[in-house]
């Protein structure tokens, strides 16, 4: 695990910190994918982290005269919210939405998706639809680099050491243009793709002029189905789409593994493509897109701007814990989950994975749910941190946990602060939210008792009681 984290006070710092880097330092911002990687011993070599999720230049969405441009630091909430990204690259929203929980979305990246570059990874598809392009600099200068040429192999990109990915950018959708994502996995969230498919559509009238159908987590990297974009040009998009099924299935090369048979895989490719298709066609491309995604990050239009430190983080870390100013030793933990509960003694915050796929040791980290074991401690300083002790309102109960045991939804007990943290967030963000929307913000929580209905009847009731 690393032994130096450094937090720069602008990009110019951070590239002058991975200047003559050989491989041992390694940019954070959300940290799901690297966390894991490093606790699995995938990243042996890596000693110093340069921690860029304090630069709010790396953190903004625009949108330039035809071109959108993506902040490498855009969370994957900010993009599925985000009304120009939903408006001009929907597929894009979509594939983020699917991404993880909502927990796991307010801490990843655009940019760590792309670099971590796993084929299965949801928001690389919608981009190689999109024909974007990452922006990749370095002290040295920066390079623009489509991405169809970053890809070199399951996990494997041309970003030198020394770079940092710090935008991605493409045309925005013209008003003849439509397309969606859809993601095909085994649970309904928190689940990696057996495969992906985007689908983009330039239309004249009836007639598709043009295709663009990208598949993942079907060969090495993502891959145009280019005979199925050739068979789809010039077809009236109101014609029947059965062919369609075999001709993208031509164009998968899926390996089989416990996820699903290669055979599987080539064969649902083309069944979700032509799904995506036809959604094109009823005028459902948004599918399962709330008008509204819950991103438990608070109060609509809340900013959750982290408070902006620098320099090198070394044994002590100071933090607004619980309302009260609280200096932590770091010692030998790694992860912000390790450090509440080990010396700060908050023992409400439980770990059932460690790998961010329970949600029992969610937290509020600068105003939105995060998963505490992904996060690591050194992110802590100047940050402001609540915990499930710090929800109660003196001594008297958040209604959230006085609904839990009026309605019986503490079971035995174990998952039960890391759902209330989700629904705080929720509650803030949604007065009186109805079922489904409550499915949605919990989607990063598991129940090990099974007792969803109960937990569900919990919030609800709690919703009608606060009175904002």
């Amino acid at each position: 695990m690393w032994q130096n984290y450094h937090i720069p006070a602008s990009l110019d710092e951070a590239l002058n910190a991975l200047n003559g880097n050989t491989g041992n330092t390694r940019v954070i911002s959300g940290g799901t994918d690297l966390m894991l990687e490093m606790e699995r011993g995938q990243r042996k070599s890596i000693d110093t982290l340069v921690d860029i999720s304090r630069l709010m230049e790396l953190q903004q969405i625009s949108h330039e005269a035809d071109v959108i441009v993506v902040g490498a630091g855009v969370t994957h909430n900010q993009l599925a919210a985000s009304p120009l990204i939903q408006q001009y690259a929907l597929p894009l929203a979509l594939a983020a939405w699917n991404v993880g929980s909502p927990q796991i979305r307010n801490r990843g990246t655009i940019a760590g998706n792309l670099v971590t570059g796993s084929p299965a990874n949801d928001t690389i598809t919608p981009l190689f639809a999109l024909n974007a392009a990452l922006v990749c600099a370095s002290s040295r200068g920066a390079r623009s680099i489509p991405i169809t040429e970053f890809y070199t192999g399951v996990r494997k990109t041309i970003l030198a050491p020394d770079e940092l990915v710090t935008a991605i950018h493409f045309k925005a959708m013209r008003k003849d243009q439509k397309g969606t994502f859809i993601k095909f996995a085994l649970r309904r969230a928190q689940a990696i793709s057996v495969l992906n498919v985007a689908v983009i559509l330039t239309l004249n009238g009836d007639t598709i002029e043009k295709a663009a159908v990208t598949l993942g987590a079907v060969a090495p990297t993502i891959i145009h189905a280019v005979q199925a974009e050739h068979w789809l040009k010039g077809k009236k998009i109101s014609e029947p789409m059965a062919d369609l099924v075999a001709i993208t299935s031509q164009d998968a090369r899926p390996i089989g593994d416990i996820r699903g048979s290669a055979a599987y895989r080539a064969k649902v490719t083309g069944v979700i493509c032509r799904r995506a298709v036809e959604a094109i066609r009823d005028g459902q491309e948004r599918m399962q897109l709330p008008e509204s995604p819950v991103t438990l990050a608070g109060k609509p239009g809340n900013k959750n701007n982290p408070k902006q430190v620098a320099g090198n983080v070394e044994r002590m870390i100071t933090a607004t814990v619980n309302g009260k100013r609280t200096v932590l030793q770091k010692g030998s933990h790694h992860s912000l989950h390790q450090m509440l509960r080990d010396n700060a003694l908050l023992t409400g915050i439980k770990e059932g994975c460690g790998e961010g796929e329970c949600g029992a040791c969610t937290i509020h980290l600068d105003g939105a749910a995060v998963m505490s074991c992904l996060v690591p401690a050194e992110r802590a300083m100047g940050a402001e941190i609540v915990t499930i002790e710090g929800i109660a309102r003196g001594e008297e109960l958040h209604p959230l946990q006085q609904a839990f045991i009026d309605e019986g939804a503490v079971q035995c007990g174990y998952c039960t602060p890391g759902f209330i943290m989700s629904a705080v967030k929720l509650l803030e963000e949604k007065e009186k939210p109805d079922r489904e929307t409550i499915r949605q913000a919990i989607t990063g929580n598991l129940c090990r008792c099974t007792g969803y209905y109960k937990i569900i009847t919990a919030i609800e009731k709690a919703g009608e009681a606060i009175i904002v």
